[in-house]
């Protein structure tokens, strides 16, 4: 049984409300700020410094939440509706009936978020280890989960008849928890043009969506102009519309942090927002910046490190990052999905320690029913989060990335949507706090030995004096013994069921010794790709060897041009591939050879400044004609004329 199609007869009203305000915004064009340090400039918002609170909180909790919920298949539900084909369409079309007259508008009434108790949620969140909680405040469904000064469909006016944000932050306010804010609108202009379309088959054939009524244009917004589909629309009167709405949502609610969904939006008038974000945070606390902008290097949209804290959708840094930065992420859809199985608990756990490990915080949308409540499993989920923290919160909390930022045989690759990995005990992660150091393994490790390569004896025995070892939830210090292979732990015994292992290390001295794993094969990856890291590699020489820079691993020492590196790849079949190499040196024109199965290709590195300052140099394309287990040798070219590099790793990606 379809329900009836929704209209509002007030619609018209609030249009002609809305109307002396649309016209201002359309030509006017103004964008008042409040005066400060900041402006419009790019070069205005290097002057941001990320505060110590959102680095010394490591960890927050969003909701990620609103009327997409209601049908409950996950996210963009409101766009892929009017998909003619797809799995939403199908399942709009058998609920509710189709889109041409029952459409996104009249499933935004149904979401009443009936037993939501945000009080009790925001404690539940921060006895799980929540420091910070940030509300969604509108979505690229165009509605707004606030009393909008600018937008009738919001969630007062309609659905919950609730001001959702404004509870949200009197709940983080009330427990003590920094208040953070989403937006997505800055998208929506081009994201719901599917809406303005018609279905190219069947009995429907070429009869317009529900968005096509210009009527409906307050909700899925007046049909884009020609070429105006990237996703940031390039309408002035569109940004300008997202400047008052957004700026209407930050001078209401105050927050400490505002997240745009893409990179920062609609240039100087995105730059303008932020200017103002920046400037009212710092008035309201007496001339200190305690506010962070999260936005993305990837896709759409302006970035510049330094200007903002960069986020990574559901991704990771490779390494140690010199800025703050943040993942969000979710333990299942963005929005909630009936089937869908949400991540386990060591998910969770592990991906945030490998985040912390390298400057970064983790934002964990939390799963939201369309009622407002959570699912059991959820909430078993959020007390083990507690538990665990209880215990290893010390080693996460107020803690800053060591020299490296871990090691094991598990070597993560970097950016956005890649977050599934098969972490074990071998992997361990570092933090520092003061003039401790922590090392967390993710699982128990086996033989109930703690084995850290990190922190062996050198040949000098002033660096790494262990004095103390201890675990995390335990009276007492434990058993150790150090060599010039690694510091061993003795662990006690029967708690191997634990998600990791986290020990607090004392000494003086404490510098990352990295060893190179066991010999092995490289495999290539499900693409014919093939990774040859520092730290597996072979290396050849009296002076050459394994160093920290930068906070990665990288050959070094390399001052001999007799010394050599080795590895064994793993080239299943015949094929053509790119070549290339991050590399570090102060001195110009240094050259190498890279050299697999009888090919070899020619290696040019610039100086790239610094030792520490890595740079990725395309080498060229070589081509492997006798497929197998291949030796992968890098020397010099010239002994006479040698310029050592430090050599992070070598890439190769398959073409053919």
């Amino acid at each position: 049984m379809h329900p009836k199609t929704v209209r509002h007869p007030y619609k018209l009203l609030a249009l002609a409300v809305l109307s002396p305000l649309i016209h201002f915004q359309c030509h006017a064009a103004q964008m008042e700020i409040v005066p400060g340090t900041f402006s419009g400039t790019m070069e205005s918002l290097t002057n941001y410094v990320c505060p110590e609170w959102f680095r010394d909180a490591k960890f927050g909790i969003w909701a990620h939440w609103g009327p997409q919920a209601v049908p409950m298949e996950g996210d963009w539900y409101a766009r892929k509706m009017y998909q003619e084909g797809s799995d939403d369409y199908k399942d709009h079309l058998a609920r509710w009936g189709h889109p041409s007259t029952n459409g996104w508008k009249d499933i935004i009434p149904l979401w009443h978020a009936e037993h939501w108790d945000p009080e009790r949620l925001m404690k539940l969140y921060k006895r799980a280890g929540a420091k910070y909680f940030v509300s969604m405040g509108v979505h690229h469904d165009n509605f707004d989960l606030w009393d909008s000064k600018y937008h009738y469909w919001n969630a007062v006016n309609i659905g919950p008849h609730r001001d959702v944000v404004g509870e949200w932050r009197k709940a983080a306010r009330e427990n003590g928890l920094p208040f953070g804010v989403s937006e997505h609108l800055g998208a929506s202009y081009t994201w719901f043009q599917d809406a303005h379309k018609a279905d190219q088959t069947g009995p429907f054939a070429g009869v317009p969506y529900d968005g096509a009524d210009p009527a409906n244009d307050d909700l899925y917004h007046p049909t884009a102009a020609p070429g105006d589909d990237k996703w940031y629309s390039t309408s002035a009167t569109w940004q300008q519309e997202w400047f008052n709405r957004i700026n209407d949502l930050m001078e209401r609610y105050q927050p400490d942090l505002l997240y745009s969904d893409g990179g920062l939006p609609f240039g100087e008038v995105g730059r303008t927002l932020v200017a103002d974000f920046y400037n009212r945070n710092m008035a309201a606390h007496g001339g200190k910046l305690e506010a962070v902008y999260n936005c993305k290097a990837l896709g759409s949209g302006e970035f510049r490190a330094g200007t903002c804290v960069e986020d990574v959708e559901r991704g990771v840094m490779p390494g140690i990052n010199p800025l703050p930065w943040q993942t969000d992420t979710s333990i299942g859809d963005w929005f909630y999905n009936r089937h869908w199985k949400y991540q386990p608990i060591d998910w969770t756990v592990h991906i945030l320690v490998d985040i912390v490990s390298k400057n970064g915080n983790l934002l964990l949308n939390v799963v939201l029913r369309p009622d407002g409540t959570l699912d059991p499993e959820v909430e078993t989920m959020l007390g083990q989060l507690s538990g665990w923290f209880a215990v290893n919160g010390e080693a996460i909390y107020g803690t800053r990335p060591w020299q490296v930022y871990g090691e094991g045989p598990l070597r993560v690759r970097g950016g956005a949507f890649k977050e599934n990995f098969d972490f074990t005990a071998r992997d361990i992660r570092f933090t520092t706090k003061g003039k401790r150091l922590y090392a967390i393994a993710l699982g128990w490790p086996a033989a109930n030995q703690f084995i850290i390569r990190s922190l062996a004896k050198t040949g000098d025995d002033s660096i790494n004096q262990i004095k103390r070892v201890q675990l995390l939830g335990q009276e007492g210090d434990l058993a150790f013994t150090q060599t010039t292979n690694a510091l061993v732990v003795e662990l006690p015994t029967g708690q191997n069921a634990s998600l990791t292992c986290a020990l607090r290390i004392s000494g003086e001295n404490l510098k990352a010794v990295i060893p190179p794993e066991t010999a092995s094969i490289i495999k290539p990856d499900s693409e014919g790709n093939l990774e040859f890291l520092a730290t597996h590699a072979n290396l050849h020489g009296d002076g050459i060897q394994l160093e920290a820079r930068g906070g990665v691993a990288d050959i070094g020492f390399w001052s001999n041009p007799m010394d050599w590196v080795s590895w064994t790849g793993q080239f299943s079949k015949p094929g053509v591939f790119d070549v290339s190499a991050n590399i570090a040196t102060q001195d110009a024109n240094g050259s190498f050879t890279i050299e697999i199965g009888g090919q070899k290709i020619t290696a040019q590195a610039p100086n790239t400044g610094s030792w520490d300052k890595f740079q990725k140099i395309e080498v060229g394309r070589l081509e492997i004609k006798q497929p197998g287990n291949l030796e992968v040798n890098v020397r010099a070219i010239d002994p006479a004329n040698w310029k050592p590099v430090n050599l992070n790793l070598i890439q190769m990606t398959r073409l053919e």
